[in-house]
C-alpha cells in the first residue's frame, strides 16, 4: 500500500502577506486531514519571497495544534544551517506537546543562496560535508540519557523523534540506506537521479531500531482541476517561479498566465526541473500517478503544489487525495 503524504512550501503570492500565508497553511492542513493525508511537511527556505516556511519548526507547532490525527513535521530542516543540540530540542518539544506525530525531515543544503547561509552562521563548523556527523550527534540526543550527561536535550533525550533524510542525489541515498532511515527524494524539484538514487538505497539497504525494511518517499508535484486546460494554467505559477530563478529575479509566487513567455533554452530548463509533476483534469492526475507509483515502486508519495489561488489549491489536493485514494488501496 502507498501511502499518500503532503509538502507545504507556504507560499506568499504577490500582493500577500507572511500572515496570509500562515492561516491558508492551517486550512489546508485541516482540508489534508479530512481527505486522509498520512503526513503534512513543511520545508526550510530562507531569503526567498515567495517562501514562507524560515522558522519551520514554529510552523509545525501551528500546523499540528490545529489539526488532531495527521503525522506532522519537516521536510526539511537544513541540519547544516543549526545546531544539532538547537534541533533536539525544538523537536523534543513538540514531540512532547504533539506525542506520536511529529516528524523530523533532514536535509543538507542550505535552503537559500551562499550570502544566507552566511548569515545563517554556518561558519561555526557546520557544513554539508560535515553532515554524517552533525547527524550523529543529534540522534544522540534523542536517546535515553544518563544524568551524567555533559550534554542533554530537554526535552528531547529519549523521544526518539523519527528522522528521515531528503536528498536530491547518491549522497543521502546512501547515508540513509547505511542507517536504516527512511529516504525523501525530492524529486517535485530536482528529478535527474531519481531512480538511481532509489535504486542505490534499496540495494544498500541495512535495517536498523527504526525502520526493518527499505522506505521511500517521492516528492511530486499536482496541480490538478476540473479540466486538463486549467490544470495547465495552474501549472503556469510554478513555471514563473523556476524561469525566475533561471533569470535571478525570485518574487512572489505569481498568478497563473494564459501563456509562457521564454527562449528555448529557458523553457527546456524548466520543463527538466519540472517534469515530476501531474498536471490536468482528475483522471488523467491519476493516470500520471499512477505511472509514478509504477516507475518508482513508492512506498510514500509526498504531494506539493505552489497554486497561486488558494480555493484552487484546496481543489488540486483533494483530487490528487481522491486519485490516490484509488490507488492505494
Amino acid at each position: 500500500m502507498t501511502l499518500y503524504s503532503l509538502l507545504d512550501l507556504a507560499p506568499i503570492i504577490q500582493g500577500g502577506t507572511a500572515a496570509e500565508t500562515f492561516r491558508r497553511t492551517l486550512d489546508l492542513a485541516q482540508h489534508a486531514e479530512a481527505w486522509g493525508y498520512h503526513r503534512y511537511w513543511l520545508a526550510e527556505h530562507h531569503n526567498i519571497p515567495g517562501i514562507a516556511s524560515a522558522a519551520t519548526s514554529v510552523l509545525i507547532g501551528h500546523v499540528a495544534g490545529g489539526t488532531r490525527r495527521m503525522r506532522v513535521g519537516s521536510g526539511g530542516i537544513m541540519l547544516p544551517n543549526h545546531a544539532p543540540l538547537v534541533i533536539a530540542e525544538q523537536f523534543g518539544t513538540l514531540e512532547s506537546l504533539y506525542p506520536g506525530r511529529i516528524d523530523l525531515g533532514l536535509g543538507r543544503a542550505p535552503g537559500g543562496d551562499q550570502n544566507t547561509a552566511r548569515a545563517l552562521r554556518r561558519g561555526l563548523g557546520s557544513s554539508g560535508d560535515t553532515f554524517p556527523q552533525d547527524l550523529q550527534e543529534l540522534r544522540s540526543y534523542f536517546a535515553p540519557a544518563s544524568p551524567l550527561e555533559p550534554v542533554r536535550a530537554i526535552p528531547g533525550a529519549g523521544l526518539n523523534v523519527p528522522i528521515y533524510l531528503l536528498g536530491s542525489s547518491d549522497f543521502s541515498a546512501r547515508l540513509a540506506a547505511q542507517l536504516g532511515l527512511p529516504f525523501a527524494f525530492a524529486s517535485h524539484f530536482a528529478p535527474d537521479y531519481l531512480l538511481q538514487a532509489l535504486a542505490l538505497y534499496r540495494e544498500h539497504f541495512h535495517p536498523s531500531a527504526q525502520l526493518e525494511k527499505p522506505h521511500v518517499m517521492v516528492g511530486v508535484n499536482v496541480f490538478a482541476a476540473d479540466t486538463d486546460a486549467e490544470g495547465t494554467r495552474l501549472f503556469t505559477s510554478l513555471q514563473q517561479a523556476f524561469l525566475g530563478m533561471v533569470r535571478g529575479s525570485r518574487s512572489e509566487l505569481r498568478p497563473p498566465v494564459d501563456a509562457m513567455q521564454w527562449t528555448a533554452a529557458e523553457e527546456a530548463y524548466v520543463h527538466r526541473m519540472t517534469r515530476c509533476s501531474a498536471v490536468g483534469a482528475p483522471e488523467k492526475i491519476r493516470e500520471q500517478l499512477a505511472g509514478l507509483i509504477e516507475d518508482t515502486c513508492a512506498d510514500e508519495l509526498i504531494v506539493t503544489a505552489q497554486i497561486f489561488d488558494h480555493s484552487a489549491r484546496l481543489r488540486s489536493f483533494e483530487i490528487a487525495a481522491e486519485a490516490l485514494r484509488t490507488l492505494t488501496t
